[in-house]
Order: structure tokens, then sequence, then C-alpha cells
């Protein structure tokens, strides 16, 4: 394929691009421990042994999840095509995420046996796989991934220090083409307003991810602090913490230690707009440029989205489980279902079962209705300290336990296959900071970047067991609003719009608060939020103030 984007080599990986010049694949290998490992790091990520230096594999490997690509994601590279994560055969840890060639996509499935093939772009050799003729037995898959739950650090918790007083949301929708500042100090000033604060009472900032091109920030701290002229103690943006509500968890903690009384934690979305702006041409393209960052492994075979990536993850868990995409589509109609209820929704037209499996196909196993909405609107949420809590306008929402805990390798392809990366690591950590179970928890409100991403969580949080969640979503009798778990009242981002985390935490708040009009939940006490459409990723266990 002429249009594939070249990866910029770093001095860790040139070694690994030039290695392909005379057909032989060689994987970064410990001489200590004998692992492989992949991409390169400067010691072993098993025994942590700096004798580690690339070295000749055979090249077989065997396909351990893929996704049928229909989207046109790059100019160049017309689709369909196949990504996939293949599993080297010398050791199963060690994965590469590429292209399968010499085959139809059709023909493709998980246990398939395939070789390197390398394609030569100047400087760049790119591993492709193709079958394996010599051995068309199903190969070995890697063992499911185990996760324990870290030890509790101490018996004191900085959650009973603190409580969400505050919550406020800006306009929602498609195309709003709004300054997106102007969107978040709407949000803003809603919280502050919401918590019975005067702007002058916010002592902190914390937000994510700070300024980013792409429609995924307002411009940060800074922007904010100096459009509504505040004067915090203590301020956080960044993009490395547990999901995007890690943000919110960051000032729980500055609450907790006393740097702040009140946090003002903020995320602003203008995906809509900007996407409409690049495709008039009145907002520069990025393209063009070799690869770099996390996009180095994945952008050289038209691995665009995370909608790939996370369709990898689902086919090997369909593939392990024996299901198909009855549990997705259980999800989809169900909260778009929710979402009529909800007049702040941008899809509310009811979808049927027929509609979800008519859909046009994205990249396999995904199509149209298992891929959220992206869209322009900001969410604000006051983070105050418990002693103020009760003095507020507003019944404050306690937080009972927060799971942020890194349990895998934090990478899409080299650990977790069965489920989405990093939801199992912060879950188990959630319920080691809590007496509670989740037999307790009245209603979820689980990221849905795809359904596959809540149906990791579900499975992840303990509501039911690795595997079973077509069964226990019953074709979404449990996670209907009058169900044992209902799920995302409000639609979810499926639904009600891409608020890229935030807007969980706002619905958690407005059905604890008992302000969920049209789509209460029915006496709900405690609610479960998680964030992150893969790595990291975090979790919230939130409860009513009684």
């Amino acid at each position: 394929m002429t249009g594939r984007p070249l990866p910029q080599p770093s001095l860790a990986s040139a070694g690994f691009w030039r290695s392909g010049a005379d057909g032989v694949l060689r994987i970064t290998h410990c001489a200590d421990c004998g692992r492989h490992f992949h991409p390169p790091l400067p010691n072993c990520p098993s025994c942590r042994s700096r004798s580690v230096a690339l070295a000749p594999v055979s090249g077989r490997a065997v396909v351990v999840g893929f996704s049928v690509n229909h989207q046109t994601w790059l100019p160049g590279f017309p689709p369909p095509y196949v990504v996939a994560v293949v599993a080297l055969a010398e050791d199963d840890r060690a994965r590469l995420t590429t292209n399968l060639v010499g085959c139809a996509p059709e023909d493709v499935h998980v246990g398939m046996r395939v070789r390197v093939r390398f394609e030569q772009h100047e400087d760049i050799h790119l591993p492709l796989f193709e079958p394996d003729l010599e051995d068309t037995s199903p190969g070995p898959l890697p063992a499911p991934r185990v996760i324990r739950a870290p030890a509790r650090a101490s018996a004191r918790k900085y959650e009973d220090r603190v409580a969400l007083t505050g919550v406020g949301q800006s306009q929602v929708g498609r195309r709003l083409m709004t300054d997106p500042l102007s969107l978040a100090v709407d949000a803003c000033l809603a919280a502050v307003e919401d918590a019975g604060l005067r702007l002058d009472d916010i002592d902190g900032l914390s937000t994510y991810p700070g300024p980013t091109p792409d429609g995924m920030s307002e411009g940060g701290v800074t922007a904010l602090t100096e459009a509504l002229g505040l004067t915090p103690t203590w301020v956080n943006g960044a993009r490395e913490v547990p999901g995007q509500i890690g943000s919110i968890t960051a000032g729980m903690l500055a609450v907790a230690a006393g740097l702040c009384r009140h946090v003002l934690c903020f995320r602003t979305v203008w995906e809509s707009s900007h996407s409409a702006l690049v495709r008039s041409g009145r907002w520069p393209n990025p393209q063009g440029a070799r690869a770099t960052g996390m996009f180095e492994f994945r952008a050289p075979f038209g691995a665009m989205s995370a909608a790939q990536w996370i369709g990898c993850h689902a086919s090997h868990y369909q593939h392990r489980y024996g299901v198909g995409r009855e549990a997705l589509a259980a999800i989809a109609v169900t909260t778009r279902a929710h979402a009529a209820r909800n007049p702040e929704a941008l899809h509310r037209e009811p979808m049927t079962l027929d509609d979800y499996y008519a859909a046009r196909i994205i990249t396999t196993p995904f199509g149209l209705y298992d891929c959220d909405v992206p869209c322009d609107g900001a969410v604000a949420v006051v983070v105050s300290a418990i002693e103020t809590a009760y003095d507020r306008p507003r019944p404050p929402v306690l937080v009972e336990s927060v799971g942020t805990a890194v349990r895998e390798r934090l990478s899409w392809d080299q650990d977790t296959l069965t489920h989405l990366p990093q939801a199992r690591g912060p879950a188990a950590h959630l319920w080691t900071r809590t007496d509670l179970t989740p037999a307790d928890v009245d209603v979820a409100l689980l990221y849905d970047g795809f359904t596959f991403n809540a149906l990791s969580w579900i499975e992840a949080l303990g509501f039911c067991g690795p595997g079973e969640g077509t069964g226990f979503l019953a074709g979404g009798k449990t996670i209907a609003l009058d169900g044992e778990l209902p799920l995302n009242p409000h639609g979810g981002q499926l639904s009600a719009g891409r608020l890229h985390g935030f807007g969980f935490v706002r619905e958690a708040m407005l059905q604890l608060r008992g302000d969920a009009d049209g789509r209460q939940v029915a006496g709900a006490r405690v609610a479960a939020v998680t964030a992150g459409g893969g790595v990291p990723s975090g979790a919230m266990l939130l409860r009513r103030a009684e």
C-alpha cells in the first residue's frame, strides 16, 4: 500500500525497523531470563535485566486478535484491510500489531498461524504477516491474564475527606462551532453555582488532558485561569492519569492533603467542530509527517483508531468465550432506549436489534452503533473538603472508594487480550478500599467509547465472571432502568455524546441526588463510575449522603 505513514525510528527502535533488510525478524531478547519483548525497552520487563539486545526469531506467529477495517482513516490506505495482533512463536508475550496479507479478510481467524513478510519503504522494513502454508493447524493462544488486587496501603482513606458538591454542563451538540474555552467557562460557572460557591472560593483547578490539539481540550488550566481570573493554590493538567476522571482523583488528593478546599475539575471536547474545520480546510491537517510515540508501531499498518485496537481484543474475547455480538447489541440498544428519556442526548430515536445488525461495519466486530458519538461540550465538577460539604445548597455526593492500580503493561497489545486493557486492575483496586460489594451497586456509569468497553467493565467489576457477560445481560433486561444493574441511564457516550468520561460522573451525581428527571433509577444510593478507553483507566464508587 503506497499510502502507509512511515514510522520515525527512535534511538531505541531504529534497529528494529532496519532489521528486516535480510528478511529476518529481530525482537528484543533478554540474555538473563530468555524473554522476548516488544517494543524495544532498555531493560527486561520481567527480570529487569539490562542485558537486552535485538535477536533473530523464526518470523512465525499466531493471530491472537484482529479487526477487519472498513473505514477510511488515511488517504491512500483504502479499506478493507486487516489489522491484527500476532504473538511470536518463541514467546507469546512478544506481540506485533501488523497487517495480514496474502489472504482474503474473511479467511482470517484467531489462532491462525502466520509468518513474516517484509515490505520496504525507503529505510524502513515493515513486518507484515501472511498465512503459514506449512502449518495450518490452530495455533496456541496466550493464557488469560491473572489480575491480583494490590494490598490496602493504609487504613486511612483520602476518599472520606472529600465530597462532590457541584456539577455543571455546557450546551452539548454536534458541530456547535463555539469556542471550546467558552464551553468550559459555561460548565465551570454552572458547577460553581451548583455548589453554592463563588469563583473566589475556588483554590484548585484540575483538568484532563491539558493543552492538546485535535479537538480534545479547551486549552487547559492556563486558559481557564485567564478566562475566569482565578488565583488557585494548586493546579493539575495532565493526560497520564487513571482515566479522564483521574483529574478528579487528583483533585480529591489535593483536598485531602489540605492544599485546597474546593477544586474545580473540568473536561472539554470539541471534536465534532474540529473535524468539520479540518474537512473544510479551515484548520491544518497534521497528516504527512512520520509517526512517533504510540503511533510509531500502529500508523504504518493503518491502525489509526482505538476502534481497531479494541476490536482486536473483542475478537479475542469472542473466540475464547464462543460468543458473537449479542452482548454488544444489548448494550447499544438498551442505552439508546435510555437516551430517549434524556432530552440532552444527541441520539434519541428508537433503535431495534435489526437496526443494530443492519448498520454498516466500521471495523470488525464493531458496527456504527458500537461506537460513541463525537460531540462538542464541557462538564465541570467541584471537589470540596468534607467539612464544608453539608453547607452547600445541594446534597453532597460522597466518595466511597477509588480504583487506580496499574496491574498490566500500559500497552494496547502486549498484555491483556481478553478484555479492554487496564480495566481489571482499577476494578480490583476499587473493592479493596471499601466493604461494599458489586451487589450493593444500584446504577452503573461505565465508559462506553465502544460497546466492548462497557462489557469489559461489567466483567472486570465482578458483576459477572469473565466471559459471562452475554448471559448476564439477558438481551438487555439486566441493564434496563428497572433491571438488576441499570447501565448508563443518560444514554452513555454511545447515544448521549462522547464527553470523554466526565459525563458519567455528572450522571452519577444526578442519579444519587435524585435529579435525573425522566430516567431516575429508583432508590439509587451507590453508583459505580469508570473512565478510560484503554491505558490508563480509573474507577470510582460514589454514594448518596444519608
